[in-house]
């Protein structure tokens, strides 16, 4: 392992961590609030920064060292971005910063705060800006704007990207992490526009952008975007929601226009039809709750899409919907979006090869001799691959229920324990029962929040880099 790499990777992003803390540094100094607790951050962060940054290292750096270092990064990540948290005072304990942070660039959307409105607005500009930041993945942020190291950035994107298959869209990985931010930019600046038009203040559009684009949740409402009524700001975030949640690959087939191929998407075909049926279902479960099927259907959709997409945005505290509906949403927690957007579950991608598998599975118990592939978008999927999905949901389901199985020490009955820890690990946010969409997760004690905050990074890194650091091997000097 090459350590002397991996620490001045380290020091490039907690840099680079350090510069985007200007920029809510500059929203406290714009509404006269104090800008200690970011001078504060910037200071620390830039000294330990600059100092892992200078250290002399070898560019060799291989898969090993990348799946190491994406897992050790993200778990730094969450205690540096809980610096402003802690220098600002509103929050009871160090563990606390740490899981509003973690929640924060993970993009789950977990709270710990029963009270968000009383917060500065800088500390609650910069903890929507984590969802941004982390929403795309800080290290493709990195390799788009930070000076190459001279090491393979390949192997960081890889282990960073979601989805069961990496790849790029143009040969250089940092063309590759500058297209997609281009994208992400857009699509974030137009929605920021679009709210504005709406009727939103310009804060609160940056604050629900922010959010949306990084499928993370966080308001600076205490009723999230149900405290707007407005049907019309509903619509504009549910279409964003979507849009954050496709496949970034397939925004670029658009801008290449290249339409017949995204028509042809598997992906985004099966995710547009278990949105459409969920939110049909729902509708039609809660429409005694509604005056009507379109007041039902607005509701419905928009909760359907936040959770789908594990953005966790709520318009309707949906705890109190019939056991149906809920039953649907927890099955989306386990969906999620699709593969290399900024949403967060299994993945729509690798639920479509599971089905493919199992029906192949049963027609080859029937026919013995028949020989048949599993197929995606007319391509064959390798077994290798299929093997690796296979080994990965098993794995979300073990550590869901690990997760659970420790949660329930705390006192808490089995729908909390079990919607906490698979909301932190699918990066939804709101779960069910007193962690719904109007709860919180104040309530449970300091290692469970560790635990939890520990979920949420192994579900936004898919499990595998964060075993990694478990492994002996990977701790080994070669």
């Amino acid at each position: 392992m090459n350590f002397r790499v991996v620490f001045k990777l380290i020091g490039r992003i907690l840099l680079l961590l350090a510069g985007s803390m200007v920029l809510p540094l500059l929203v406290a100094l714009l509404y006269g609030e104090s800008p200690a607790p970011f001078l504060y951050s910037i200071l620390l962060l830039g000294v330990i920064g600059g100092g892992l940054s200078a250290l002399p290292a070898t560019s060799r750096f291989y898969a090993r060292e990348g799946f190491f270092a994406v897992a050790l990064i993200w778990l730094l990540t969450g205690v540096a971005g809980s610096l402003p948290f802690l220098f600002s005072g509103w929050f009871a304990t160090p563990i606390d910063c740490i899981f509003e942070s973690c929640s924060g660039f993970t993009t789950t959307g977990a709270t710990i705060l029963t009270e968000i409105e009383p917060l500065p607005k800088g500390i609650l500009f910069w903890r929507s800006f984590t969802h941004w930041l982390g929403g795309m993945g800080v290290l493709v942020l990195a390799t788009a704007i930070v000076p190459s190291l001279g090491i393979r950035s390949h192997y960081l994107t890889q282990a960073e990207t979601t989805g069961p298959v990496f790849s790029k869209l143009v040969p250089k990985q940092s063309q590759t992490s500058k297209i997609l931010y281009s994208i992400y930019f857009t699509l974030t600046a137009i929605e920021t526009v679009c709210l504005r038009i709406a009727g939103m203040p310009w804060y609160d559009a940056l604050i629900h952008s922010f959010s949306t684009a990084g499928t993370g949740g966080f308001s600076n409402r205490n009723a999230s975007v149900g405290a707007y009524g407005s049907a019309a700001i509903e619509i504009i975030i549910a279409v964003f929601i979507l849009l954050f949640s496709v496949n970034f690959a397939i925004h670029f087939l658009l801008l290449c226009r290249k339409f017949r191929e995204v028509l042809e998407s598997d992906e985004l075909r099966f995710f547009a039809g278990v949105v459409t049926l969920s939110t049909l279902l729902i509708a039609v479960n809660i429409l005694p709750q509604y005056d009507g099927f379109l007041q039902a259907l607005r509701y419905s959709f928009f909760q359907v899409t936040s959770i789908i997409s594990t953005t966790g945005f709520a318009t309707a505290d949906f705890v109190l919907w019939p056991s149906f509906s809920q039953a649907v949403l927890v099955l989306l927690m386990f969906v999620g979006a699709c593969a290399g957007s900024t949403g967060g579950g299994m993945k729509c991608s690798r639920i479509l090869i599971l089905l493919r598998s199992i029906r192949r599975e049963i027609n080859q118990i029937i026919h013995p001799g028949m020989v048949e592939v599993v197929k995606l978008d007319g391509k064959v999927v390798e077994e290798k691959v299929i093997r690796t999905i296979s080994i990965f949901i098993g794995c979300y389901i073990l550590v869901t229920l690990g997760a659970m199985l420790v949660l329930t020490l705390d006192g808490h009955n089995f729908t909390v324990a079990f919607s906490s820890a698979l909301t932190c690990v699918s990066n939804v946010g709101p779960g069910l029962d007193a962690v719904g969409p109007t709860g919180n997760f104040a309530a449970f004690s300091g290692p469970s929040k560790l635990l939890m905050s520990l979920c949420m990074i192994i579900g936004r890194l898919e499990i595998f880099p964060v075993l990694v650091l478990f492994s002996r091997g990977a701790w080994r000097k070669t």
